[in-house]
């Protein structure tokens, strides 16, 4: 079974950080692009950040951007997302998915077809 489990996640004050993981199992993340969604209760979901296979190409929407960063370890077969600055609009359940033949994160990315998603970990930023 293909499978990616996020980890991380918990309640935070508004500036503080946390670290997200991503992990597969059943497959390698060797060459597949690694997207980074979240949903707040009543509210769409949104693509926050997005990392290809090698980690040369990386993306942010505008409301994280300086604040969250992606990076991978293709050896751990792990991506993860470092968020700094964290701020209550934030609050949300954080899932990854993966996409395969996909070169570059850049433009309309987060609309397209993400084939595999993890089961989400919650944030709660909140004072």
């Amino acid at each position: 079974q293909l499978r990616l489990v996020e980890s991380g996640g918990g309640l935070v004050q508004p500036g503080g950080s946390l670290r997200l993981s991503c992990a597969a199992s059943g497959f390698s993340l060797d060459y597949y692009a690694i997207g980074w969604f979240r949903q707040a209760p009543g509210k769409e979901r949104e693509g926050v950040s997005c990392i290809n296979s090698s980690g040369g190409s990386t993306n942010y929407t505008d409301s994280v951007k300086g604040r969250f960063s992606i990076s991978r370890d293709n050896a751990k077969n792990t991506v993860y997302l470092q968020m700094n600055s964290l701020e209550p609009e934030d609050t949300a359940v954080y899932y990854c998915a993966a996409h395969r033949y996909l070169d570059y994160c850049s433009g309309d990315v987060f609309k397209r077809l993400w084939r595999y998603w993890g089961q989400g970990t919650q944030v709660i930023v909140s004072s």
